[in-house]
């Protein structure tokens, strides 16, 4: 067989039919879901190689479970529902934690080699807003790119997974409210369809849509964007976690420095040397991610900036290789001088509105990962929550679909030619003032004036996007500016300068279609012009 990349058309079997179930995405939540469906014949569709492009790979800290005897899944929810700020789903947080051991076995048998202690027990890590050391790492900082690179090798020798690499998610195929397959984009520009029975979301975050972000720039709420044009709700749009430790050193995406460093004793210090977190929260560092967030935002405001101090740890370079190399990468002597750190749009608690089956308001479609919102977040994701949603959720999805499916054999898996990947040319002038516009106006403090006049240009930019990206960047960004403009408080994630206490009334999650978004922006785009 020849080498040569074929066309996607070529590499789709004519005897597929609506019984197949088709995964959009390549991150942990979409191989753990497919793993899980076997041996069902799953087709999984990627806009960049498995293991590229999306943020799985990129996580530092770890999975937050309670596999510690003096800990407990009741502790671990307790710790859930208060970082998420009075609106987490306390069942969906209890089921999670609940399930969260299960999964770090499943992760241990497809090769996981998660940090043992010298009697072979699992090592255990403490991070922000935990209330015990319940992070299961490996090599200390490299939890995702060990994960992934696990699961891919898994991925790739189970025989009923057919892997589709290169095609771009551009529409969901709908018949009234079922989903019915999904159109992508392969990368000549060509569009293709593919039939399914079951299709689920997996397509990741939306970071890339902010102009400073530790996401790939390929996170950019595509999914979300599609899954809304068809009609599905969407929740909790408007809380978007701002990692307070992102190094400042003028790259994009950002390099992170793992919340891990606060919890083995790294101090966050302005240019005077003075610790600034104690005075802001009894928790200090250790304080919710959107209190540390603000705080780093607030000393970098006053001209003081901000930087992590990591001197005092031991052993540095090799327990956090990671933030290591970019330290060195950026000339920063991480020994011997603070690192320069600043917030930056971290992951979304917002995303397709689904059921503790991972189903959304669509028939047909089911969504995992940062693409969907489950209500175990609220509006302030706990440190290492992340991981385990998508892999508590992903195994959900799998029994779900396994429950009201007819089990097929798969089809003969073939070896499959990369196909030609979408390649993303030198960034449009219209994503970069998107992405600007969301740092500024839809960013770690917002207000009712600054979101209106974001949401007047992001419908200009939507309306007049040459490119179905761009376009796509712009509804995704319309969703969170517009849930950003109806929520009149301050709460976890979301802080308003005009509204900066919490409002008891609107202690509750928020709930969109892409419509009354859009009439809610423009209204605000009114008022603003």
């Amino acid at each position: 067989m020849s080498d040569a990349p074929r066309e996607a058309e070529e590499l789709i079997p004519q005897s597929w039919n609506a019984d197949d179930i088709v995964i959009v995405g390549g991150g942990l939540a979409g191989l753990f879901c497919a793993l899980k469906l076997a041996p069902r014949p799953v087709t999984m569709v990627t806009a960049s190689p498995i293991g590229e492009g999306g943020s799985s790979v990129w996580a530092q800290g770890g999975v937050a479970a309670a596999m510690d005897k003096e800990d407990s899944a009741e502790s671990h929810v307790e710790d859930t529902v208060k970082a998420g700020a009075g609106i987490v789903d306390r069942r969906i947080a209890e089921m999670m934690a609940a399930e969260a051991p299960a999964r770090i076995r499943d992760l241990l048998s497809y090769g996981v080699p998660f940090d043992r202690d010298s009697q072979g027990q699992l090592l255990l890590s403490r991070e922000a807003a935990h209330s015990a050391r319940r992070i299961v790492r490996v090599k200390g900082d490299t939890a995702g790119a060990e994960i992934m690179a696990a699961l891919i090798k898994a991925v790739r020798r189970t025989p009923s997974i057919r892997l589709l690499e290169g095609l771009q998610l551009d529409e969901l195929l709908t018949d009234g409210r079922y989903v019915t397959g999904i159109r992508v984009r392969e990368g000549g520009g060509k569009l293709i369809e593919i039939p399914a029975r079951a299709v689920v979301l997996a397509s990741g975050g939306a970071g890339g849509l902010y102009a400073a972000t530790t996401n790939p720039l390929s996170a950019r709420a595509i999914g979300i964007a599609v899954a809304a044009r068809a009609g599905a709700v969407i929740a909790d749009a408007e809380f978007v976690q701002f990692h307070p430790t992102a190094l400042d050193v003028g790259r994009d995406p950002a390099p992170l420095a793992t919340e891990a460093l606060r919890g083995d004793g790294a101090t966050l210090i302005n240019r005077n040397g003075e610790r600034f977190m104690p005075a802001i929260d009894k928790a200090a560092e250790l304080a919710p991610r959107d209190i540390v967030a603000r705080g780093v935002f607030a000393e970098i405001q006053a001209g003081r900036g901000a930087f992590l101090d990591v001197r005092k740890i031991e052993h540095f370079a090799g327990r956090f290789p990671t933030v290591f190399a970019a330290c060195r990468e950026a000339g920063i002597d991480p020994g011997r001088q603070p690192i320069p750190v600043a917030p930056a749009a971290h992951y979304h608690m917002g995303g397709v509105l689904t059921d503790a089956n991972g189903r959304t308001s669509l028939d047909g479609l089911w969504a995992v990962g940062e693409a969907a919102s489950t209500g175990a977040h609220g509006a302030n994701r706990l440190a290492s929550n992340s991981l385990l949603e998508a892999v508590v959720f992903a195994a959900r999805i799998a029994a779900d679909i396994a429950s009201v499916m007819p089990e097929r054999r798969a089809l003969p898996k073939h070896a499959m030619p990369p196909m030609k990947h979408i390649h993303r040319p030198e960034m449009h002038a219209g994503e970069k003032r998107l992405r600007e516009l969301m740092t500024a106006e839809v960013g770690v403090i917002r207000s009712g004036r600054g979101l209106a006049n974001a949401l007047a240009e992001i419908l200009e930019i939507e309306a007049s996007a040459r490119t179905k990206d761009l376009r796509d960047m712009a509804t995704s960004a319309l969703l969170i500016a517009s849930a950003a403009y109806a929520r009149t408080e301050s709460r976890g994630a979301h802080f308003r300068s005009d509204f900066p206490q919490p409002d008891p009334a609107q202690a509750k999650r928020s709930y969109f279609t892409l419509s009354a978004a859009r009439a809610i922006a423009k209204r605000a785009g009114a008022k603003a012009a």
